[in-house]
């Protein structure tokens, strides 16, 4: 049928199908590809569109429902070249990251602004009501504290008549729906994919036989079995989504089940059933962990471990045996659990892959290695890398899942070869929940034994299972072993396989997890002895940095007011906890960053990509710093990787910017020194290129791990959080959030606080609100949506305080280094700590649910 329509002021017509919804005829047939679709059910707001001014979901709404009406989508905000102030204050108050949800946020604010400012004029909003206009929206970055700053800053009229700075380079393109994302990639003659996946989590699969006509591949393993539930099996491509999906729905896939396990209690088990029965199926088991295959230690049916790293290991062991033994006071004992916490990227896994000409391969992914992928894909497929070109513009976020050649690239690459023809896959958000990694949830068991009269370290033990189900590689207990004193200590990681989906890299893996269980320990010593908690671990804490963060925490009100564990009465109970966290520096010693003059202006190249973090801005601060031009007046080209490009870093480990910045300041520098400051004088093509290597701050034996290099030192980072317990729902609300950082100089201070404050915000939806949930009957995800799934929402957001030790990192060039990861690792912990200083009843398990916490209250006991 015809539907005739006015978007964004201008009339259109198109021939719609009874089933479509809003979201598909903007994107599908206007190619308003500003509007995303992220949950598809009504949960998450980013594909908000206004209809005759009243906001509402696309993804909801029939077609039909736009017929004759006025729609406006996020691409139509802006009159001309001059944007909404809504979008000027999201530009000047960074209230975004990556950018996938941006556009529902602002669509959305924007009708509350516009109605605000009618009915209040420059009057502020609090923050209790922009949460309750936005409510419908969420964003897995964490930038609700932006979005509260732009959104009354833009209802206070501060934006007003053009005014504001743009913090973030990219920021227009995102605010303006013009950022072009893998999944918005459209090319002529484009086929469709779909992957067919398990429904059983154990089984052997016979031979596929694809029917006459259908473009269709295997994913299947040489061993041709199915472990987890939700596996993928076989991809097949149509000329729409809905055939490709009706044909992989069709596909006759023999399949005999076997016997599975879920528990991993019960996967120890004599008889239990093996994930891997084979030496061979070992060696090819996923890895959940960052850097590489995991550590080649032995198995015993389905444990992989232990891996030790010790310090005078024995001497720990008979320390704290004989503690324990003697029953003495100073022998702290806990065991702590967490459950699995999903990366859930709002951009699910998208592949357009073009392998239409025999001797080019041109892949557009959703990634966070341009380069460093179209290396793999390369190896993959049997090509030289000149072959292959990854193209990856914008990135809707990965924390850690979109690192590796996973099943949607080689599905749609292998599709094409076959086709000869683009074809596109792209994941829904119930595969995306399903099949894209976790962080892997854990079971550790730690010893720390201190002095009775002084409360030093005499030994630590930390045993820790990793429960990433048929994925290894967990690395929690070793972490441990970064922290406090080097006294006698051990660390034994163990992962406990199941046929649950696998785990993968997530920000800093296996550090909330380890800090979790380290840091309560360390809770509890201080409590067992009347010791303040900053103090005690400055006393255990050689790190110069990490003291620097305990004099500023220690005189903070919120832990100078801090009452006594358990004090408290009353159904609403506050508390104030602390923890502290670390994290390896690691560069890309290969990095390498091209800056050249084309028509007068600045251009800046480098093979890696921006996915929210900030990459463009950093590149485009660093070059314009040497020239002495607004970073706005320098092109930052990334996201692009061909046989002519200059290799970039993979966004992981806190990598980028450290390897980047030095990178871009030295190519600038030459460039300058050549040509002067005076572009317009200039001719095009002048070009320096620079490359990053070591430094100073190198070891004298470099480690190489994975194409990088660990050098001398740790970051640092201290997080105290207040958090008000209510008793008789049992729901906590965290309050205030101080994050003291130490990774040296920050050279995108807005930006960087946006990270620091995401880091939060994921921090607290593994303490209290995410949680994994499989049928244990079948192993199919339960939490397979955003609504079963819970992250954290606009009005879960505390206050955030963010305060930047940039002292100590002189050693590397550029004076500081990445803080993606150290950010993560504390946050979740210092919540608990918070809790059992409320109601002096610990929290062993994450997340901290309210049954859970009532449970715990009414027994009088730590659960």
């Amino acid at each position: 049928m015809e539907l005739t329509t006015t978007v964004n002021d201008e009339p259109r017509a198109v021939e719609v199908g009874g089933t479509e919804v809003a979201v598909d005829v903007l994107r599908d047939h206007l190619g308003l590809t500003g509007t995303k679709l992220v949950c598809g059910s009504g949960v998450c707001g980013a594909c908000t569109i206004l209809v005759d001014g009243e906001p509402v979901l696309a993804c909801l709404t029939p077609a039909t429902r736009l017929r004759d009406c006025a729609v406006t989508t996020v691409e139509g905000l802006a009159d001309g070249a001059e944007l909404h102030p809504v979008q000027r204050a999201f530009a000047h108050h960074d209230g975004l990251q990556c950018g996938y949800c941006t556009p529902g946020f602002v669509v959305d604010a924007v009708a509350f602004h516009d109605r605000w400012r009618a009915d209040h004029g420059t009057t502020e909003p609090t923050r209790e009501v922009i949460a309750e206009a936005l409510a419908g929206h969420l964003c897995r970055c964490g930038s609700y504290e932006g979005v509260y700053r732009a959104v009354a800053a833009a209802c206070r009229g501060e934006h007003d008549g053009g005014a504001g700075i743009v913090e973030r380079v990219d920021a227009p393109a995102k605010l303006t729906g013009a950022a072009v994302f893998t999944t918005d990639v459209v090319l002529p003659g484009m086929l469709h994919a779909v992957i067919r996946r398990s429904d059983v989590a154990a089984g052997l699969v016979g031979p596929i036989t694809f029917p006459d006509g259908v473009v269709g591949v295997e994913l299947l393993g040489a061993d041709r079995r199915v472990r987890w539930a939700g596996q993928p099996i076989a991809a097949v491509a149509a000329e729409s989504l809905a055939e490709a999906r009706r044909v992989a729905r069709e596909l006759d896939v023999p399949l005999t089940p076997e016997s599975f396990v879920l528990d991993p209690d019960e996967a120890v088990r004599p008889g239990a059933p093996l994930v891997y029965a084979t030496r061979a199926d070992r060696k090819n088991a996923p890895s959940a962990g960052e850097g590489g295959a995991p550590m080649p230690v032995s198995w015993d049916g389905n444990r992989h471990g232990p891996s030790r790293t010790p310090f005078l290991g024995t001497v720990a062991k008979r320390r704290i045996s004989s503690a324990r033994a003697a029953g003495r006071r100073g022998l702290v004992e806990l065991e702590v659990g967490t459950t699995a916490q999903l990366h859930t990227a709002f951009e699910p896994h998208a592949c357009v892959a073009d392998w239409s000409d025999a001797q080019h391969l041109r892949v557009w992914l959703s990634t966070q290695g341009v380069d460093q992928l179209r290396l793999s894909i390369a190896e993959r497929f049997d090509l030289d890398p000149t072959q292959v070109e990854v193209v990856a513009e914008y990135v809707g976020g990965g924390f850690g899942a979109k690192l590796s050649l996973t099943p949607e690239a080689v599905g749609a690459i292998s599709l094409s070869r076959l086709a000869r023809r683009p074809v596109r896959l792209v994941l829904d958000r119930h595969e995306e929940l399903t099949a894209t990694g976790n962080r892997p949830g854990s079971r550790s068991r730690v010893a720390l034994l201190v002095d009775e009269d002084t409360q030093g370290i005499r030994a630590l033990t930390v045993d820790s299972d990793s429960h990433g189900g048929v994925a290894v590689g967990g690395s929690a207990a070793s972490l441990a072993m970064l922290l406090y004193d080097r006294t006698p200590r051990l660390a034994r990681d163990v992962d406990v396989v199941t046929n649950a989906p696998p785990g993968a890299p997530f920000r800093g893996p296996g550090g909330p997890t380890s800090a979790w269980a380290l840091e309560s320990t360390v809770d509890e010593v201080a409590h067992r002895f009347g010791r303040d908690p900053i103090e005690l671990r400055a006393q255990w804490d050689g790190n110069p940095k990490r003291q620097a963060l305990y004099r500023w925490a220690g005189a903070l009100p919120t832990w100078r007011q801090r009452q006594a564990t358990g004090s408290r009465a009353g159904r609403y109970r506050r508390g104030v906890g602390v923890a502290a966290g670390n994290w390896i520096y690691i560069v890309d010693p290969d990095c390498e960053v091209v800056v050249s003059v084309e028509s007068g202006r600045l251009v800046a190249s480098s093979a890696t990509q921006d996915m929210g973090t900030g990459s463009r801005t950093v590149v485009a601060r660093a070059v314009a710093g040497v020239f002495g031009v607004d970073p706005s007046q320098v092109d930052v080209r990334l996201g692009r990787s061909h046989g002519g490009t200059a290799h970039g870093p993979a966004s992981g480990g806190s990598r980028t910017t450290v390897s980047l910045w030095s990178t871009a300041v030295e190519a600038a520098t030459t460039l300058r020194d050549r040509v002067g400051t005076d572009l317009s004088t200039v001719p095009d093509g002048a070009t320096a290129g620079a490359k990053r290597g070591g430094d100073r701050g190198m070891r004298a034996v470099p480690v190489t791990m994975n194409g990088v290099q660990i050098g001398r030192g740790f970051s640092a980072a201290l997080h105290v959080t207040e958090v008000e317990v209510d008793t008789r729902t049992g729901k906590t609300r965290v309050l205030r959030v101080h994050g003291g950082i130490a990774v040296g100089r920050i050279h995108a201070p807005v930006l960087a606080r946006s990270q620091c404050e995401g880091s939060v915000i994921q921090g607290i939806g593994l303490a209290l609100y995410e949680n994994q949930v499989l049928d244990p009957h079948t192993g199919l995800t339960l939490t397979a949506n955003l609504e079963d799934y819970r992250i954290p929402q606009l009005g879960d957001t505390p206050e955030i305080d963010i305060h930047f030790h940039e002292e100590g990192w002189d050693h590397v060039p550029g004076g500081g280094i990445g803080l993606g990861e150290v950010a993560t690792v504390s946050p979740a912990a210092s919540v608990g700590n918070a809790i059992f200083n409320a109601t002096g009843w610990r929290p062993l398990t994450l997340p901290v649910r309210p049954d859970r916490l009532l449970e715990g209250l009414r027994a009088g006991v730590t659960r």
